[in-house]
């Protein structure tokens, strides 16, 4: 216990509710994450899959989320964290994917995940982990890097707000699905207020398939095509390693792992108990473990919920074991198909309209991350550089891009995969490295008239 913290929760880490309140706040927990379902059906729209793809999707993305939040709520981290997919992980997927295939993108997310299992060893110091995530998260290469993702995935949402073309719904009536899913959403992020607030994703998610239904536009799926109980499947998409995916998923973990570190942080303090060094590496070395596992049936990579925190912190219900319930739901859905199935039939007017909500909370927290920047002339061009090139490379003559070798296509073209690359080697070419040398040298110039002063 850190002894200047003050607990701030009603019910502590270490408490235990009746089974009946338990499993309330666990369900809250999970309505709090639609990336779970959501950012597979963002994948699934951007690369054409069908809709058993997207479903073996969810299932795999439920198992990883329930693995991790059962590991970091029990016997690893002993916090309540609630782990869940990362729109960063969403956006890296689908860049390889459209490059190399899902196959390569996530067998090159299982090899970016045991660099990092080694980065995150549970050792006494928090070794070089902190060091790289020190480089990579500054404020001006992560905020310039959720704009360039908002920027890139805008025209995935839009482009569902009015259905699927060449079926009956597809136009006005699209349109007014999306409408509805949009107020919704709206309205409980303005006028909601606790668990109202943070499900508001999945509440316009629920209002507009409600509706939907009701006007005869979406229709139930054959819920037991695929039996009432299953098992997620091992490698669906096939395996291949690509290595410029694997920097990019290296850098998917960089950002995970990042604010996985401040929710520890926060959360414990909350809890009056202060988070060292080893118990961190415990909770990352757990998190990148299991988005390893997690991986080989092809779910999403996690990171420790913001929304869920949120929910801790206005219910003031701190107990692991609500998490740990919640873990465990989670892995229980993963073996039923027919769940997976329902999520992956929702209208594409729906889920267009929900992630194009998400997509704006991506690049505004991008502009709230650069708000911490020094605008001098130097982070002036790291940032505008690339957020510029890494947009405009995507219109790049098809005589141009058909001459490049596959793989540097595939790089130049995806605005994350180009802003990434950008972002990294401007900002250690020009603030570790010409940064230090202008200061030097201004040093330099000044200290003659200095000691001149001084001897006058």
């Amino acid at each position: 216990m850190h002894p200047s913290a003050t607990p701030t929760l009603a019910v502590g880490f270490e408490e235990k509710l009746p089974p009946a309140r338990t499993a309330l706040f666990a369900t809250q927990h999970l309505l709090a994450l639609t990336g779970i379902w959501v950012f597979p059906h963002i994948i699934g729209t951007a690369l054409g899959l069908q809709t058993g793809d997207v479903a073996l999707m969810i299932q795999a993305c439920f198992l990883l989320t329930g693995v991790v939040t059962v590991l970091q709520s029990s016997r690893i981290l002993r916090l309540p964290i609630v782990q869940g997919p990362t729109a960063a992980f969403m956006v890296a997927i689908i860049s390889a994917g459209a490059a190399f295939g899902l196959g390569t993108a996530f067998g090159s997310m299982i090899v970016a995940g045991l660099v990092f299992m080694l980065l995150a060893l549970p050792l006494r110091r928090l070794g070089l982990f902190g060091h790289v995530a020190g480089f990579v998260s500054s404020p001006v290469v992560l905020g310039t890097l959720f704009l360039i993702i908002g920027a890139q995935l805008a025209g995935i949402g839009a482009g569902n707000w009015f259905g699927t073309p060449g079926t009956p719904g597809f136009g006005a009536i699209g349109l007014l699905i999306s409408v509805v899913t949009g107020l919704v959403v709206v309205g409980c992020l303005v006028l909601g207020r606790g668990v109202v607030k943070r499900a508001a994703i999945f509440l316009g998610i629920v209002g507009g398939a409600v509706f939907a239904l009701a006007i005869g536009q979406w229709s139930f799926p054959d819920l037991l095509a695929g039996g009432v109980v299953g098992t997620p499947r091992v490698l669906p998409f096939g395996f291949g390693v690509e290595p410029t995916v694997v920097i990019l998923m290296l850098v998917a973990f960089l950002q995970a792992g990042t604010e996985s570190v401040g929710m520890y942080s926060m959360i414990g303090s909350w809890g009056g108990q202060k988070i060292d060094p080893a118990r961190v590496n415990r909770g990352l070395f757990s998190e990148f473990a299991g988005t390893v596992l997690g991986a080989l049936f092809g779910g999403i990579g996690t990171t420790s919920y913001p929304e869920n925190a949120g929910i801790v912190r206005v219910s003031g219900i701190g107990s692991r074991f609500v998490t740990l319930a919640a873990g465990v739901i989670a892995v229980v859905l993963a073996f039923l198909p027919p769940v997976a199935q329902l999520l992956a039939s929702i209208p594409a007017p729906v889920l267009g309209t929900a992630a194009t909500v998400l997509f704006g909370i991506i690049a505004l927290s991008g502009v709230q991350m650069l708000t911490g920047v020094d605008w001098d002339d130097l982070n002036l061009v790291v940032a505008s550089v690339s957020f510029i090139v890494a947009l405009g490379c995507q219109f790049l003559p098809a005589a141009i891009t058909e001459t490049l070798p596959p793989s540097v296509a595939a790089v130049v073209t995806s605005p994350m995969m180009m802003g990434m690359f950008l972002l990294l080697g401007l900002h250690g070419a020009i603030n570790h490295g010409i940064r230090p040398l202008l200061a030097r040298r201004e040093s330099r110039e000044t200290r003659p008239a200095d000691e001149a002063e001084v001897v006058s």
